[in-house]
């Protein structure tokens, strides 16, 4: 399937032998879905960096956060009749369920959005409390004048939520907790208030009725969240079937708000598309798209940790130019462009 992405002649832009480990005991075997933002002339990359420790032979090994936030690392043979290891990213111990890798988030930066390098002067985000014990991960950057809002997915043993923090400066943040609680993932917030009220999308799950589906809440002050609707589910037969998430904050056109989300099937590949909010009214959603406007094409998103999927968290607009920052097959740090007026000439 043909897409309309013009993909960065250097992809990968990030690999994991490019990033120093956290500890000189881990390995970096990830990276994946960078936020993105400018500050100070600059293009910035929030990367989520997933680490393990070098497994010995009989045995898997995999890192967590204790109860004092130090990481510790838990030790279980490969014949334990409790362990159920079929999946990469997850496994299961003792009816619980834990990551194979643990995230932080790294900050890089870039002249040229092409090239980039990990300045020494800002520091890496790590999980803090017994809520993000098994790590942070897929950060959006949403800027509301001079504040940035970090919303990236926590996870630990008690579940999968939604955490905030803020800065201004990007050396200080402020911790706002748990803002969406388990099951919850991929928030982004709108980049202005809409009728004097903040907006953000979200995506609750279940796994007994419903499904994965985009929610839209609203907020009086960014931080305490209601109103919530939902307003975009899976589509059956389509290449969204499964599960839909949104990408980074909508983007604002004459036209509506314009929002990148990913997609995936029962096989769980991973495509993007688009949809349309009404400017004033963001709960009612005008267009979306039929097919993809990416699909997996290219060997860096075919093969990988996870292959077949390309996911984005952020994204530059310089007028109609579109530069989405994404990660393929969960792995790799990798860059395309878009014309805004051709995603939105493909809505319906």
């Amino acid at each position: 399937m043909k897409d309309i992405a013009r993909r960065f002649p250097q992809n990968p832009l990030l690999l994991p032998k490019d990033i120093t480990p956290s500890r000189e005991e881990f390995q970096v075997v990830c990276l994946l879905n960078p936020g993105v933002f400018k500050f100070e002339g600059k293009t910035w990359l929030l990367v989520r960096v997933a680490e393990t420790i070098a497994q010995k032979e009989g045995f898997i090994n995999f890192p967590a956060l204790n109860a004092t936030g130090n990481t510790e690392i838990i030790e279980v043979p490969l014949n334990h009749p409790e362990l159920i290891a079929t999946d990469s990213r997850i496994l299961n111990y003792k009816g619980l369920d834990y990551l194979t890798t643990i995230s932080h988030l790294r900050l890089l930066c870039s002249d040229d959005g092409i090239y980039f390098k990990e300045p020494e002067s800002n520091a890496s985000l790590f999980g803090i409390g017994y809520l993000e014990r098994f790590g942070i991960e897929d950060c959006r950057v949403s800027q509301i004048g001079e504040t940035y809002y970090l919303t990236y997915t926590a996870v630990s043993d008690s579940g999968v939520g939604v955490g905030l923090r803020t800065t201004k400066d990007w050396k200080i943040f402020e911790n706002a907790g748990m803002i969406f609680p388990p099951h919850n993932k991929d928030c982004a917030i709108f980049e202005e208030k809409i009728n004097g009220k903040y907006y953000a999308l979200h995506r609750p799950s279940s796994k007994e009725i419903g499904g994965n589906y985009i929610w839209l809440a609203e907020s009086e002050d960014g931080k305490l969240w209601g109103n919530h609707q939902c307003i975009i589910k899976s589509r059956p037969g389509h290449w969204d079937s499964a599960r839909v998430g949104a990408g980074a904050a909508p983007i604002k056109t004459e036209q509506g708000w314009l929002e990148i989300y990913h997609g995936a099937n029962k096989e769980h590949q991973y495509c993007l598309g688009a949809f349309l909010m009404d400017l004033n009214d963001p709960s009612k959603v005008i267009a979306r798209t039929i097919d993809p406007i990416m699909v997996p094409t290219e060997n860096y998103e075919l093969s990988g940790f996870f292959g077949f999927v390309v996911f984005t968290n952020g994204h530059i607009i310089n007028g109609d130019e579109l530069t989405i920052y994404y990660g393929a097959a969960d792995e790799f740090v990798c860059g395309a462009r878009f014309s805004i007026k051709e995603i939105l000439s493909l809505l319906h």
